[in-house]
């Protein structure tokens, strides 16, 4: 019996081993916790840039309000939002009866005006004639040329009335002054409008070739942004799209915003596809210069002590500080100037991370 007891416990001492031994060969080791993300040092072309928020606008000059200059009701109006008109095209025409007849009335009184003229230079070369010979006194000479003098100045009085009335006639007929899509119609036949001292607007037309970005640039970064410097930025909209452009001017009065001074910087817009719209939020990225071949990590793996930068680089499988002179920087990769090799593994993360 005393050794059927034996035999169990050592059955179950070695059923403990077994479990303890499975148990810890299991269990992971410090090395696997302590496993890392690396990246190699390479050479790279780098690029600096500034990043921004702007908005797409019409340039000055592309996009227009076109008004009614003269009062009455609207007889026809054949464009509606989103057509696309070329410039001298007809928006819209004010009733014009009244003023029709204003131009037939002003044309008679210079037609008439005329004939007098014309009668009055007869009697002129007539009485220069007679006025030689001595036929005629002095007297009624001088009033054959200031009868003249007044017909003449009647004619040009009457002649300047009938421009004005063919001006206004041609008000009550709304053209576009610039090529370009419809965005507003703010009336509608039948109307009557009333000029005052702000013409209302009947129509704004918009010339989507002529586009812009402005950019908000941050205070700190505008000092090393220059016309004609390239620039991409990309719309929600089409958040695939690259669009390419440059800069072309750069606005000399800062604006605040949340307590931060920003400056406006436009960049042209190659709009040819027609894919981009005004008042589209974009976001800008700047190209400020490029370095070519220049060594590389990823900016997650350069680290900060007090003043000076560093990297976790991996030696012999072990993580090892260096002190690292860092140059330029984009939106992945630091310049490093000194401090590591090409080919070196910098660590980046934990694997542990996700």
């Amino acid at each position: 019996m005393k050794r059927k007891y034996l035999i169990i416990g050592g059955l179950a001492l070695a059923a403990v081993i077994v479990i303890g031994w499975v148990v810890f060969a299991n269990k992971p080791t410090q090395k696997s916790k302590a496993g890392y993300k690396t990246a190699k040092v390479l050479k790279r072309d780098l690029s600096a840039t500034v990043q921004a928020t702007g908005i797409v606008k019409a340039i000055v000059g592309a996009e227009v309000k076109v008004g009614a200059r003269t009062p009455g009701k609207v007889v026809e109006l054949p464009i509606t939002v989103g057509d696309r008109v070329e410039q001298g095209q007809i928006l819209a025409k004010i009733e014009q009866d009244d003023l029709t007849a204003r131009v037939k009335l002003q044309e008679a009184i210079v037609a008439e005006t005329r004939a007098e003229e014309g009668r009055l230079v007869k009697d002129l070369e007539r009485d220069r004639l007679l006025r030689q010979t001595n036929s005629i006194p002095e007297q009624k000479m001088d009033q054959t040329e200031a009868l003249h003098a007044i017909a003449k100045a009647r004619r040009l009085k009457a002649e300047a009335e009938l421009d004005v009335a063919n001006t206004l006639l041609s008000y009550a007929t709304i053209t576009a002054p610039i090529s370009g899509t419809v965005a507003a119609v703010n009336t509608i036949q039948g109307e009557t409008v009333i000029t005052g001292m702000n013409s209302p607007t009947f129509v704004r037309i918009i010339d989507l070739d002529r586009l812009e970005v402005l950019a908000y640039v941050d205070e700190n970064d505008i000092g090393r942004v220059r016309v004609d410097q390239d620039a991409i930025f990309t719309v929600s909209a089409h958040p695939s799209t690259e669009f390419k452009g440059k800069v072309t001017a750069i606005y000399p009065s800062g604006t605040i915003q949340d307590n931060v001074v920003y400056y406006i910087t436009s960049v042209s817009v190659d709009n040819r596809e027609g894919k981009l719209m005004p008042d589209m939020t974009a976001n800008v990225l700047i190209f400020l210069d490029q370095r070519k071949g220049v060594l590389t990590v990823p900016n997650r793996a350069v680290q900060r002590e007090g003043n000076r930068k560093f990297v976790m680089a991996l030696s012999k499988g072990s993580p090892e500080k260096r002190y690292v002179e860092v140059g330029w920087k984009d939106q992945a990769h630091t310049e490093i100037l000194e401090g590591v090799r090409e080919g070196d593994l910098v660590i980046t993360g934990s694997n542990a991370q996700k």
